[in-house]
């Protein structure tokens, strides 16, 4: 049985993933390349480290823990490539010199390329043409020839987060030709909980970790707006610049939920709606 863990990253999934465990009676450890944020995260129940992952000198006073998980959990601060690449490739070639048991990667859906509106699961191809997107692949196939575990998260949304509904309610969102794009999401607590799921279980390869249903743009749209009481945002082209590159797949949770996991949150709706309901009570 597992005891200890170092999380990197304390972040919107590293933080309340650190919060679970500790809770849980694990050793916890958390580093974040912030000094100023590990010093703000000194009231939390479990240990904060300031350490950069891209530098192995950042280490040292970590050298002599052992850790039984990691999980690489760490943005590259929407960054370009370079950053990828370091906070990615190398931050994880960094980090599985503490040899742990199990290696997580909290990675991206965003691998999948396909364009046609298909259904993906993990044994689909994942052949991204995007230069981040095939430092990811890279990533992801380190770890698994080091016997990791790839957990392929779809968008992340939560309280406090979710890019479409910010851009929705400050007037800068657009619906990409005619909305048939697929959204693939999850809330923040099942992205926490999946990745749980997966060091509990010691579970090993590839995983999406998405919610039941993805949504055509449109969809997602006209059934937020009318809970919102807003007109439906203008059209405009699809913006095939993404920095991932421009896809259109419907992710599949399949795999994950036949080995027992699912979501709180099954559809963006409940998720969606429940992100709604409290600001209509705190007035925001």
């Amino acid at each position: 049985m597992f005891k200890s863990i170092l999380i990197a990253g304390c972040g919107f999934i590293g933080l309340p993933l650190a919060r679970s465990f500790a809770s849980s009676g694990w050793r916890t450890c958390a580093i974040t390349r912030s000094a100023s944020t590990a010093a703000d995260l000194t009231h939390e129940a479990f240990q904060v480290e300031p350490v950069d992952i891209t530098n192995t000198a950042s280490f040292r006073h970590l050298s002599h823990n052992v850790f039984d998980v990691i999980i690489h959990c760490a943005s590259s601060g929407r960054r370009g490539a370079l950053a990828y690449e370091a906070v990615y490739l190398n931050g994880t070639q960094n980090l599985i010199e503490f040899r742990p048991k199990l290696f997580v990667f909290a990675g991206s859906t965003s691998v999948y390329a396909q364009a046609n509106g298909s259904w993906v699961d993990e044994q689909s191809p994942a052949n991204p043409s995007s230069e981040t997107g095939k430092i990811l692949r890279k990533t992801e196939d380190l770890i698994l020839n080091s016997n990791g575990t790839v957990a392929r998260l779809a968008g992340l949304y939560g309280p406090g987060r979710c890019v479409p509904l910010e851009k929705l309610v400050n007037g800068q969102a657009l619906i990409e030709g005619e909305g048939e794009r697929m959204m693939n999401m999850v809330h923040q607590v099942d992205a926490v909980g999946g990745l749980r799921f997966l060091i509990q279980n010691n579970l090993q390869g590839i995983f999406n970790v998405a919610d039941n249903e993805p949504v055509p743009q449109l969809d997602w749209f006209v059934w937020v707006c009318k809970q919102l009481k807003k007109p439906l945002p203008p059209h405009a082209p699809r913006d095939l610049n993404r920095k991932r590159g421009w896809t259109n797949k419907k992710v599949s949770n399949r795999k994950l939920r036949s080995l027992g996991w699912e979501p709180r949150y099954p559809t963006f709706k409940e998720g969606i709606g429940e992100i709604l309901a409290r600001q209509i009570d705190t007035g925001n």
